[in-house]
């Protein structure tokens, strides 16, 4: 008898009715897990729940099972998971250097790719976009799920105008602004400095104004850090804490759900920073979102300043916002990569085109966002055009070691801790250790 219910157990076990050897199965479906922070669960309207029942429809033999995550420690958290070999089918992975140092569980995806897209399926996405995805050895290892572009401003038009002001054209009439906000008791240009990944953003599109070769150059190890243009925009970063641009206790304030709510949920704060996600706003359904936003004669600008002063705008920086990788481990890979199949194409089309939360990864894909209003328009035209004319290089560093270093030496010159000359120096020596 004991050994008819062990046979019983293992059976079980076997055909997925526990857990398994050959995975889920939940009314004869094969069940998939996927994780991210990123398409977010904000609500029984998000949008990755729309792709997912849509995919569920087209594709009945399969089940999805959606984890989400919240961005903190989200990759640390992710890690852990898949150390220990309970890490999900699907992944969202940031790129650089999160998506290189996963690389042990990410499976090759280029014979999928090959086999669903034929021979030129990389013409599908834009090489920029590829090219985030792809290792050293020319294999695909993760898809981007839509694109996205850092080191925007925002600013509330209307609320700027209540007090004198107009949006910033230049670092100097920005600290003009700022200390006028402040005189009326109103906040400056707000960030979300406890992320590092937000003062990495804004540092980089400063860094790349003064000068994006110095920048670049420097981030492959073939210049150094301690140059000038590099030192200067140290200088700049600093300044906008020292100097009142940045709001006072800015690096205890994350962008969400602080900074970010405060401008486009309370409609309170006047400008912050923010990348081209933040398009969102005019498609959320939020009903303090769409108090804010569509108020009568609402007027809101996605804006760049010449950091440097040499009379240019700043460029902005460009990656895959979120890469669908697939754990190594999984026994559902033909259902996950159909899975993923449907989230850069059918699925994006949805994240773009209703609901603004990225830019296309796709080269075919046709923008064409449905019911925008001439507010929300008016700022998309600004983040196309400076897609296409204005992308200094990659967002973030995709060297771990120097991406840490770099975020640290951000904080430290953000509470005064160090010179712009002191913080050159220990990102170089960082930098000089980096294995490329």
């Amino acid at each position: 008898m004991k050994k008819g219910v062990l046979y019983f157990l293992i059976l079980a076990l076997c055909l997925g009715l526990l857990s398994g050897c050959g995975g889920k199965i939940q009314e004869g479906k094969t069940t998939i897990t996927f994780q991210t922070w990123n398409p977010a669960d904000y609500g029984p309207d998000s949008p990755i729940y729309q792709i997912i029942d849509s995919f569920e429809k087209e594709n009945p033999d399969i089940h999805v099972e959606y984890v989400f995550t919240k961005s903190v420690a989200y990759q640390e958290h992710m890690r852990v998971e898949l150390i220990d070999g309970d890490g999900p089918d699907v992944y969202g992975i940031s790129t650089g250097s999160a998506f290189d140092t996963f690389r042990v569980f990410e499976e090759d995806l280029t014979p999928f790719c090959e086999r669903e897209w034929g021979e030129d399926w990389k013409e599908i996405f834009l090489d920029s976009c590829l090219e985030s995805v792809s290792g050293d050895d020319g294999r695909i290892y993760g898809l981007p799920l839509g694109q996205t572009y850092a080191g925007y401003m925002w600013a509330d038009v209307d609320m700027l105008k209540q007090y004198g002001c107009e949006v910033p054209a230049n670092y100097l009439d920005m600290k003009k602004t700022c200390q006028t906000l402040r005189e009326n008791g109103q906040m400056p240009l707000a960030i979300g400095a406890k992320d590092s990944w937000m003062n990495l953003d804004m540092w980089m599109s400063i860094a790349a104004d003064c000068d994006k070769d110095a920048l670049y150059d420097a981030i492959e190890g073939k210049a150094s850090f301690e140059s000038e243009p590099l030192i200067e925009s140290f200088r700049i970063w600093q300044d906008c804490f020292t100097s009142g641009v940045f709001q006072d206790k800015a690096v205890k304030m994350p962008i969400y759900d602080t900074i970010n709510d405060m401008f486009q949920q309370d409609g309170k704060i006047p400008m912050i920073t923010n990348g081209s996600w933040a398009m969102n706003m005019y498609t959320v359904s939020d009903e303090r979102t769409r108090a804010v936003v569509d108020r009568e004669g609402a007027d809101h600008d996605v804006f760049l300043i010449d950091w440097n002063g040499d009379g240019k705008i700043a460029p902005i920086t460009a990656n895959p916002d979120v890469v669908l990788c697939m754990n190594p481990e999984s026994t559902q890979k033909e259902a996950a990569f159909r899975f993923m199949d449907y989230l850069v194409n059918e699925g994006q089309d949805l994240l773009v085109n209703q609901y603004l939360e990225y830019m296309p990864s796709r080269a075919d894909m046709e923008l064409n966002v449905q019911g925008l209003s001439e507010d929300g328009q008016k700022n998309l035209n600004v983040i196309i055009e400076n897609g296409k004319n204005n992308v200094a290089g990659p967002r973030g560093i995709k060297y771990e070691d120097l991406s840490l270093a770099v975020c640290n030496e951000l904080k430290e010159l953000a509470i005064g801790k160090i010179t712009p000359e002191e913080a050159a120096s220990q990102i170089e020596k960082i930098s000089k250790e980096t294995i490329r």
